[in-house]
């Protein structure tokens, strides 16, 4: 009798690869980082530790990932052969399957369901155009900041055309009976999108109990024989950065678990690749207001919750301050862009062509119905617009996501919000920072006892 063939279940893990924007607003250049040493900064770092020895091993043509904007940008630019193997690896994917297993993020990591509708819908349209200009295609997928999710948030990807996002399990409601899915979500508009739901028990094995290379056989062994048993997709999702950086054996665990599946009844796959070939037959519901690294909503980046130690009363204090802030750049951009007879949202939502730099300034106000502007009229326009780039780079997540008012992510928001407002002082004649630096007075280290304000002005003087 011939041996029967014994069944292997779709298996499939993604990296979500992010650093935050490090660059000083005012020069473009990364400050030198001394506790990144020996390296001059941690995206040098932790690209020496992490992408490119993940790019070299062509790990980027076998997982699921998202790269998002601010690393793209600067691998590009300093570290351009490993960028170069990122994109050509998630090319020969597509080439291969005629699906890609890139995802899109939203283009400054902002936690959308804290961000006003048009300032979704900005972020959403920037990281599908972000994913293009790369890649070379459209995307199906997209991995939200934090994983942090509401339906508003939801129908607006639905809304630009993607198809699925990943969720965690405790992000869901309902019978998982699927694994991992992908399951049906119904929005509150008429609308659907499909969901993913990771492993959260799995991922967390992975990163934060990585085995040693030599014992990824025993790892397995524990952990997917159940797995599989039950049938359907299991999906692991964590940092990318957990593979080499956080784990310096992450790399080679990566390349063992990705060449084990024969030997452990699994079968790599990748997100759009499973979607395609298996529809939604089930159906979750979504617990608004959640996110994976915090287990109080989304209280980590307003009021400020357990998940990090002290005084946290500066957080609400500081995001009002951004939010006043981002209220009068508002106010005064839309007041200017409809007096010249522009839609100020779809412009500001386009000009991610001239942050890309697939169009020049003066070029791309022609192409959107401002050709009739003179010179100096175009070039307040532009400020404008760039004053609108840097007011949503404010909103980073990692502004947030930390303990301290004193640490260099609340200090760098800041900083953006004083490029934003010093450009529209110049485009408009307005000064915002009084006022800017009167909001600023509230938030207050626990640790130092420096205010908001005191930030701002030293930034200022440094500026």
């Amino acid at each position: 009798m011939s041996p029967v063939a014994r069944s292997t279940c779709p298996f499939c893990i993604h990296g979500h690869f992010y650093q935050p924007p490090r660059a000083d607003p005012f020069t473009g250049r990364i400050p030198r980082e001394p506790d990144a040493a020996p390296y001059a900064n941690w995206n040098e770092r932790i690209t020496a530790e992490c992408y490119a020895p993940l790019a070299a091993a062509d790990v980027f043509g076998q997982i699921s990932f998202n790269l998002g904007g601010t690393l793209a940008r600067w691998l590009e630019e300093h570290a351009y052969p490993t960028y170069e193997r990122i994109v050509t690896s998630a090319r020969a994917y597509h080439a291969a399957h005629a699906v890609t297993n890139g995802l899109a993020q939203p283009v400054h990591h902002t936690i959308l369901p804290l961000a006003r509708h048009r300032d979704k819908v900005c972020q959403v349209r920037g990281g599908l155009a972000s994913f293009v200009h790369r890649f070379g295609r459209q995307t199906e997928g997209m991995w939200l900041p934090e994983m942090a999710v509401d339906l508003e948030t939801l129908q607006v990807m639905a809304a630009e055309g993607i198809r699925f996002t990943i969720l965690s399990d405790e992000q869901v409601r309902g019978d998982l009976e699927e694994e991992a899915g992908p399951y049906l979500v119904r929005l509150p508009d008429g609308g659907e999108i499909a969901v993913f739901v990771r492993d959260r028990h799995l991922s967390n094995a992975l990163s934060f109990g990585m085995p040693d290379p030599d014992h990824v056989d025993d790892w397995l062994q524990e952990q997917m024989p159940y797995r599989c048993r039950r049938g359907g997709l299991v999906l692991l999702a964590t940092d990318g950065e957990t593979l080499g950086h956080h784990h310096r054996q992450g790399v080679e665990v990566l390349q063992r678990i990705l060449a084990a599946g024969e030997r452990h009844g699994y079968e790599m796959t990748t997100l759009t690749r499973y979607l395609h070939e298996h529809p939604p037959r089930a159906e979750v519901e979504v617990i608004e207001n959640t996110a994976w690294s915090c287990s109080h909503h989304l209280d980590r980046w307003t009021v400020g919750c357990d998940c990090t130690q002290g005084d946290s009363r500066w957080k609400g204090a500081l995001r009002r301050a951004l939010d006043n802030l981002a209220c009068d750049l508002d106010n005064i951009y839309v007041c200017q862009a409809r007096q010249w007879g522009a839609d100020p949202w779809r412009l500001r939502d386009d000009y991610i062509a001239v942050v890309l730099g697939q169009v020049d300034s003066m070029s791309f106000l022609a192409k959107n119905g401002l050709g009739h502007l003179n010179e100096e009229q175009a070039r307040r326009m532009d400020r404008l617009l760039e004053a609108q780039f840097y007011r949503q780079r404010m909103y980073a997540s990692c502004t947030f996501f930390f303990d301290d008012l004193s640490r260099h992510e609340p200090r760098y928001a800041i900083a953006n919000g004083i490029r934003a407002l010093a450009l529209t002082r110049y485009a408009s004649g307005e000064d915002l920072s009084r006022s800017f630096r009167r909001d600023l007075a509230i938030p207050v280290s626990s640790k130092s006892g420096e205010t908001g304000a005191a930030i701002f002005d030293r930034l200022m003087e440094q500026s």
